[in-house]
């Protein structure tokens, strides 16, 4: 599949499917199913109990989109070279862990070298992932679940069953998840300088083209001259170093940090990625599309939690709207190649 994206490739990428613009339209509907099941859930919410407008509420339930939405920018740019990232869950819980061990023991460093920190520890496992997908021909899969588990276990032997408490850390540190800018939490804005400087890349930069094209046909974009391992490794390394970036905002945001940190996340940015419209067949779907699918799934969480809900309801919805989205990925998929089949049928 192919979006309108990939529709503006240079000559070295492959061409993509005529058919690529009904596919991109059908996404583009589909980003708005988002926002208007949004909007619904919202107002149903809200007339239930109505202290879920409350500013406190919407606060919140924008301060844990802003840690999921960051985790699915770069999920999306895996997902879209047809590849998975699992380990991400493990990754936020190292690089959190790293960054409040660090702080707690420094309390005077600031707030940017955590962050840059985080990034770091994120990124060297985003490389490791994207070094032995590439060059040990393993499925990304079978890799990233081996490293959820051993990233994990790195943490669980450095933690040794301890934790970093909230009062070990430096209050500038705890008091940036709170702070905001004309009043806008800082956590959200990180969020959405991420989840909209990656979607620029991907739209409007030769490389996110070439991602796309990758997606489509991993054998044409080869041929096409496209450096796929860079490129793949890219992905991968800014998957692991965004996922590190959601670790310093969960201990900022959380204050207690412990081995366990992120555990179960990586279903929840896999399904917000899927969700918001991005292909598990990879080629299509947009960042923004996944950051809407994070804010569509805290929403949910946060209104069944309002309206006394049982959790097994929430896992279910979640549940049905991946497969949901799968299937409209399928249909997308065979009305683009009828129309492929129909256009040849008259040359």
């Amino acid at each position: 599949m192919s979006t309108d994206v990939a529709a503006d490739a240079p000559a070295t990428a492959p061409e993509p499917p005529r058919g690529g613009r009904r596919g991109a339209g059908l996404l583009k509907t589909r980003e708005l199913g988002i926002v208007l099941a949004l909007v619904v859930l919202v107002a149903y919410t809200a007339i239930d109990n109505p202290r879920f407008l409350s500013g406190q509420s919407i606060r919140d339930n924008l301060l844990n989109t802003a840690i999921l939405a960051v985790m699915a920018a770069g999920q999306a740019v895996v997902v879209i070279t047809r590849n998975i990232d699992l380990s991400v869950g493990s990754v936020l819980g190292l690089s959190a862990f790293t960054v409040a061990t660090l702080m707690s023991q420094n309390q005077g460093l600031p707030m940017i070298v955590a962050i840059l920190v985080g990034l770091g520890v994120g990124a060297v496992c985003g490389l490791v992932n994207g070094v032995l997908v590439r060059y040990g021909n393993v499925p990304a899969l079978v890799v990233t679940l081996g490293t959820l588990y051993i990233y994990r276990g790195v943490t669980y032997s450095w933690a040794g069953g301890s934790q970093v408490n909230a009062d070990e850390l430096p209050r500038h540190f705890l008091g940036f998840a709170n702070d905001d800018l004309l009043g806008v939490p800082w956590l959200v804005l990180i969020a959405l300088v991420v989840v909209g400087g990656v979607s620029l890349v991907m739209r409007n930069y030769r490389v996110g083209r070439e991602l796309y094209a990758m997606g489509s046909s991993p054998p044409a974009a080869e041929l096409a001259g496209i450096k796929v391992a860079r490129n793949l490794l890219g992905a991968f390394l800014l998957s692991g170093a965004l996922a590190g970036l959601a670790g310093v905002l969960f201990a900022a945001r959380f204050g207690t940090v412990d081995a366990a940190a992120g555990t179960g996340i990586e279903l929840n940015v896999v399904a917000a990625v899927v969700v918001g419209g991005v292909a598990v067949f990879g080629g299509s779907g947009t960042v923004w599309g996944a950051g809407l699918g994070a804010l569509l799934l805290t929403v949910i969480g946060s209104a069944l939690a309002v309206l006394d809900i049982n959790q097994f309801w929430q896992q279910a919805i979640v549940g049905a709207l991946i497969i949901l989205a799968i299937c409209a990925d399928r249909l997308v998929a065979v009305r683009i190649a009828r129309s492929l089949r129909k256009r040849d049928a008259h040359v």
